[in-house]
């Protein structure tokens, strides 16, 4: 496959693929080396689809796989790689790991070639690609596969005649929304609300979920993100996920429009360019039925008629292309001393802008099953930790972490019959956090505007805050 880190070049995928007969099925088959297996894993290493075409190599080169990805130095793994005799290639979408396995010399970009286009045909398919949607469609991928490949062999990779063959329905694993723009073009293309509400479904006001709060005169709106991360032992960013909100909180007397302006850059989906600034952008967004959307594609403007109350106006979620480093990066060390004590160092340092600080930290540390006490040098007064032995944990806890910070702590656990196996039990690192005035997508607010003018003095509220859902470094 490889010689000195040059690859060989071998006919693609496409030339074999236009050598097809009639049925659309590949005769010609000295274009097309043998694929041994084809699996995926989610970004955790958690076996989604596993297909064994020749039984050449056994079910532990998906574990030996996640290994290597894992333990490899540096930010992106080489796309093939090699163990023994077998050669893995991947490519990586949707926060999966897609890969193919041989162990013929095959040419790498005819596998490239195929992993990328099996992803499109599963997104054809089940409508996106997440680790949710390839658990509820396992049935069909396995239909696909059994159709696209057979022993080891490509046959065909065409939607049109696949068609003919599939007959297992697809799960949608998104919510109902009426209003998706995932696939949203750019300047003024359709945003399918002509296709889903009617034009007096937009007209009417969002229902409240509380009762009526009149007489306060005003008005928040709070933009809310959830991002789940996972960094493994090597500080590679594995797993990044931000499910965020726009919620508007209104306490007006009258107020028949409200206008949102969005940062004038947002954009949604990987094809999407939009101004001259750095691109906020999203993976997927959807709206409340009751937003008007005939502003949002020029100028990325939100109207809508709020009542008294609190709704959801917007939501979004974006997957593992952060515009920005992660939050939190930590450096640790494990070790025991001369009297038989385990040592626990955390260097924990803040990745966020100066100005900007997390708050309510909290670091949960996994500890031996059995420690009896603890001791701990902690690098401000304002920290503290203690152990909780029914967790099996130690929490340590800061209050404020300004952005650019670095702080650090040491542990020092009384532990029975300490032993190699016990440093096995300090695992992955948990943490929890609050990050106020901040948005990890960099999305704001430009303006609200309200019409008609409001007699009385108004107050208008803007508030930005992202949460940790899960958090994990693995050590």
């Amino acid at each position: 496959m490889s010689v000195g880190g040059a690859v060989e070049l071998k006919p693609d995928l496409t030339a074999a693929l236009q050598s097809s007969n009639k049925n659309g099925r590949v005769n010609k088959r000295r274009y097309l080396k043998m694929i041994s297996q084809v699996f995926i894993l989610s970004s955790k290493g958690d076996h989604l689809i596993y297909k064994d075409f020749r039984g050449e190599a056994g079910c532990d080169a998906v574990n030996k796989f996640y290994e290597l990805v894992t333990t490899l130095a540096g930010d992106q793994p080489p796309v093939v790689m090699k163990h023994k005799e077998l050669h893995y290639v991947h490519i990586r979408q949707g926060g999966l790991y897609w890969v193919a396995t041989t162990k013929a010399d095959s040419s790498p970009f005819t596998i490239i070639e195929f992993l990328n286009r099996l992803t499109a045909l599963i997104k054809d398919y089940c409508g996106n690609l997440s680790e949710k949607s390839v658990r509820v469609n396992f049935a069909l991928i396995y239909e696909l596969l059994d159709e696209m490949v057979d022993f080891g062999y490509i046959q065909t990779t065409s939607t049109d005649v696949l068609k003919n063959f599939i007959q297992t329905e697809a799960v949608s694993s998104k919510p109902l929304s009426l209003f998706d723009l995932s696939n949203v073009g750019l300047f003024g293309a359709d945003t399918q609300q002509n296709k889903v509400a009617p034009s007096a479904a937009a007209a009417r006001p969002i229902m409240s979920s509380r009762g009526d709060q009149g007489g306060k005169n005003e008005i928040f709106v709070d933009v809310i993100e959830r991002m789940s991360v996972v960094i493994g032992a090597n500080g590679v960013l594995m797993k990044a996920e931000i499910e965020g909100e726009i919620k508007v909180k209104c306490y007006m007397p009258s107020c028949s429009e409200m206008r949102i302006g969005l940062n004038e850059e947002f954009s949604i989906g990987k094809s999407q360019l939009r101004g001259y600034g750095a691109a906020v952008r999203v993976d997927e967004c959807s709206f409340h039925q009751g937003v008007r959307l005939d502003e949002f594609d020029t100028y990325r403007i939100l109207k809508l008629c709020p009542s008294q109350g609190e709704q959801t106006v917007m939501q979004y979620h974006l997957c593992d292309d952060l515009p920005t480093a992660p939050p939190f990066r930590l450096f640790s060390s494990i070790e025991r001393d001369t009297v038989g004590r385990l040592l626990i160092y955390l260097k924990l340092r803040c990745d966020l802008p100066p100005k900007s600080a997390a708050i309510n930290v909290s670091i949960a540390i996994p500890v031996p099953k059995g420690s009896l006490s603890l001791s701990q040098e902690l690098s401000s007064p304002d920290q503290s930790a203690e152990l909780q032995p029914q967790n099996k944990a130690v929490h340590w806890e800061i209050p404020r972490f300004p952005g650019g910070a670095q702080l650090s702590a040491l542990f020092k656990l009384e532990v029975p019959g300490l032993s190699s196996a016990s440093l096995q039990e300090v695992g992955s690192i948990s943490l929890s956090f609050e990050l106020p005035k901040y948005t990890c997508t960099g999305l704001q607010i430009r303006f609200l505007r309200l019409s008609p003018i409001q007699p009385a003095a108004s107050q208008r509220w803007v508030r930005y805050v992202t949460h940790s859902d899960s958090y994990t470094i693995r050590i």
